[in-house]
């Protein structure tokens, strides 16, 4: 490349905005609005340091593929041994499935909101529409950035605006930005906050989104398409965090202490909104939820085309990936289980899959015979190792709340 200026800088931006999708999916909307209703805001801490977090791992990996012109599951192949490779390659398509999971049951729930469309039939529009948005990328990747920048504008409109009616506690706020729990409920929200926001399948995802961009010419290319990248994650990441926050304030500022029934569920929260506000909120609420499921579904559905081939060198139709990731979705719909409860349940298991994701991440960023000269510097990777450690920490936690007094 040798176009920089402001033309340049737009056609590195893209990216992120992808990537950010993946943030503010059904998963995300069950997450924060259960831990506003239940625990008002005592958890804004969390969804402030995985948002930190989320910047800080997406511009790990968006630096590697820039760096290396190959993606991590690609590059783990390259430096595992095979059996390591098999099991990286199995423990993320089970990822891929709980994400695909939440974002399925997403779309359906939405679906049934707005129209009255029975789950299981949802489910199924939800597919099909996010396969019709992976057609787009035949024509490049600019058609299908910019359909998923159209949903994320949708999902951004609906929670801000609502955001901004509500009667917020700025004091309750500042103290929910403390850490502290309540319980092992409150630590399973956490938990699955974590495996909403940094999510697992999007750190595969962004290397290869940025692998074959742009190819840099010279060191000032690469110097030039690193700035513009942080600025792309900065925003795009930013983005993302602004929804979530908004959704956990949201819920906390309307629901927490009172006596609105339901406001552990999708449904509720709908109703809710309705009656603590008007039919616009509430509409406004259901839409930016089948903007998720639409958007982060086609996303999805990309990681796990990204996932097989990187780590096996195989692909298989994507008409048959968009079945097999979604047939569990439609099990779940199909035998009626409470849609809210597994999309909760899903990013707990998201949350445990990080740690194989970032792992690799920061070894091979860290490394300079992989990176070259952007390879990441002492304070980087020493602050990607310890967000590493927190997440393995919790989720070690997590388990001890969860079996040890049943035994």
């Amino acid at each position: 490349m040798r176009r920089r200026g402001w033309r340049g800088r737009l056609a590195v931006l893209g990216p992120a905005f992808v990537a950010a999708v993946a943030y503010v999916d059904p998963g995300n909307f069950a997450t924060n609005f259960s831990a506003g209703a239940g625990y008002g805001y005592l958890l804004v801490w969390v969804v402030v340091a995985a948002n930190l977090m989320a910047m800080l791992i997406q511009s790990l990996s968006a630096r590697l593929g820039l760096a290396t012109g190959a993606n991590l599951p690609e590059l783990c192949r390259a430096r595992m041994p095979r059996w390591g490779t098999r099991l990286m390659w199995a423990q993320a398509e089970l990822v891929a499935m709980a994400t695909d999971l939440a974002e399925v049951i997403g779309g359906a729930v939405a679906l049934h909101l707005l129209f009255g469309i029975p789950l299981f039939a949802g489910g199924l529009i939800t597919g099909v529409i996010a396969f019709g948005l992976l057609g787009l990328q035949s024509r490049g990747h600019r058609p299908f950035e910019r359909a998923i920048v159209f949903l994320l504008a949708i999902i951004v409109v609906g929670m801000v605006s609502t955001l901004l009616r509500v009667d917020v506690d700025p004091g309750a706020l500042a103290a929910g930005l403390v850490p502290a729990f309540d319980g092992a409920g409150s630590l399973l929200l956490a938990t699955g906050i974590l495996g909403a926001t940094v999510m697992p399948h999007v750190i595969y995802l962004h290397s290869a989104l940025t692998q074959h961009r742009l190819v840099a010419r010279d060191d000032a290319d690469r110097r030039f398409l690193l700035r513009t990248g942080r600025t792309d994650i900065v925003l795009g990441m930013g983005l993302a965090g602004l929804v979530n926050l908004a959704m956990l304030v949201v819920a906390a500022a309307l629901f927490a202490g009172t006596t609105v029934p339901g406001t552990d569920t999708l449904e509720g929260i709908f109703a809710g909104l309705g009656s603590e506000l008007d039919t616009a909120a509430a509409y406004g609420f259901a839409i930016a939820l089948l903007a998720s499921g639409f958007a982060s579904s086609g996303v999805g559905t990309y990681a796990g085309q990204v996932i097989m081939a990187g780590f096996l060198r195989r692909r298989i139709p994507l008409l048959v990936r968009r079945l097999l990731t979604l047939a569990p979705a439609l099990v779940v719909l199909g035998v009626g289980v409470d849609p809210t409860r597994a999309l909760v349940l899903s990013q707990v298991v998201l949350s445990f899959g990080i740690p194989f994701a970032l792992a690799p991440l920061v070894w091979l960023t860290s490394r300079r015979d992989v990176m070259g000269d952007l390879v990441g510097g002492r304070v980087t990777t020493a602050a990607a190792v310890l967000v590493t450690a927190v997440v393995i920490t919790l989720n070690g936690v997590l388990l001890w709340q969860t079996f040890v007094p049943a035994a």
